[in-house]
């Protein structure tokens, strides 16, 4: 078997509607990425989304029409794609890092408070892997220090906190990279309840222009496509059922993997957790030191992935940048020690089947 750690879902709606855009000769953004953000406005249960070129970009944006400016310091997670923490650079602020939670790998609270100084303006969370940060503690913390809450959704597309989709407590970004939950193969959105910020975001991400060639900020082209906007919504259709498919496998991997030392995902109570991905953590006790156990799943044609295996504070840049003293011990911890097995909604039964069979055989 050949069984990869993501795969696409690309079907005859996407391409019909793609085909359809190319046909019309109206390419760039226009009437389709309108349907786009209304319908995924709609359903994450906000005011406005406003589509982007992709999810790095939805982050600079939103920091920009959040105000965040150069000597403000923003609080994020070290335990996520580097894109987080650098679009914090881009507005010539600070990342501050705090540590994250050992079950869920999402930023912790009480970290977060510890790190809260004079300078902070904002909070990014990330929803790691799907799987919601604890939107209620954090809220709690912004509104108490007057922060702006800043929701990192790149992997948490219909992931929901207490029955509310992520993207709708603070300002939202989504990415739509061709292996997250739904794609437009490149691509992101905003997603906002407050119109001062959504017309912020709209005014920099066409050139500041607030009229046919009246430019009133400093703007950049950040805009969708049609093309890519008709990717999304035939994407948007599915994406329950694709989550639904994820949790299905993932309550397989749950019940029928049995190594000692591999840690299964954690899923709180009060959450809709999407397993973007599906991560174990290997401890003492597992048979396999993780390079070794990730040669012998290529070898058996099963793919695998870390993510991530390096803190962000680790990183080449952020050492040059002085961050060499941080320290985030459980963070350290876990990015030493996690996984990331196949998820997708692709994979079949005698696949998953597969899956456990081998994992199961390092015992």
């Amino acid at each position: 078997m050949n069984i990869p750690i993501a795969k696409p879902i690309i079907s005859n709606e996407e391409v019909k509607k793609v085909v359809n855009v190319l046909k019309s000769g109206m390419l760039a953004q226009g009437s389709v990425v309108k349907e786009f953000e209304d319908r995924f406005a709609g359903y994450i249960g906000v005011r406005s989304a406003i589509a982007v070129s992709n999810g790095t970009v939805a982050l600079d944006i939103a920091l920009k029409a959040a105000g965040i400016g150069r000597g403000d310091e923003v609080i994020t997670t070290p335990f996520t794609f580097i894109a987080t923490a650098n679009a914090i650079l881009f507005q010539g602020a600070k990342p501050v890092f705090a540590d994250i939670d050992p079950d869920t790998y999402n930023i912790d609270v009480n970290s977060v408070l510890e790190n809260v100084s004079s300078k902070t303006k904002a909070v990014i969370g990330v929803h790691i892997f799907g799987h919601p940060f604890d939107v209620k503690s954090i809220v709690e913390v912004c509104e108490d220090h007057d922060l702006i809450l800043i929701e990192d959704a790149a992997q948490a597309h219909g992931a929901e906190y207490e029955g509310r989709k992520v993207g709708s407590f603070g300002i939202g970004c989504f990415s739509f990279y061709a292996t997250k939950n739904m794609t437009t193969g490149e691509g992101g959105m905003i997603t906002t309840s407050d119109e001062k910020i959504a017309e912020k975001c709209r005014l920099i991400r066409n050139h500041g222009e607030n009229s046919k060639y009246n430019h009133i900020v400093l703007g950049y082209n950040y805009r969708m496509t049609n093309i890519q906007a008709a990717i999304g919504l035939a994407q948007l259709e599915k994406l329950d059922e694709f989550n639904e498919r994820r949790r299905r496998n993932a309550r397989y991997l749950n019940s029928h993997l049995k190594v000692e030392g591999l840690v299964k995902p954690y899923e709180a109570k009060n959450v809709k957790h999407v397993y973007h991905q599906y991560v174990v953590r290997l401890e003492e006790e597992f048979p396999m030191k993780r390079e070794e156990f990730m040669e012998y799943l290529s070898r058996h044609g099963i793919g695998s992935a870390v993510h991530y295996p390096t803190p962000i504070y680790r990183q080449p840049l952020y050492i040059e940048l002085g961050y060499g003293d941080v320290k985030c011990p459980v963070a350290d911890d876990v990015s030493s020690k996690v996984l990331s097995l196949p998820i997708h909604p692709a994979l079949k039964e005698e696949e998953l089947k597969y899956i456990v069979e081998v994992v199961n055989s390092v015992a």
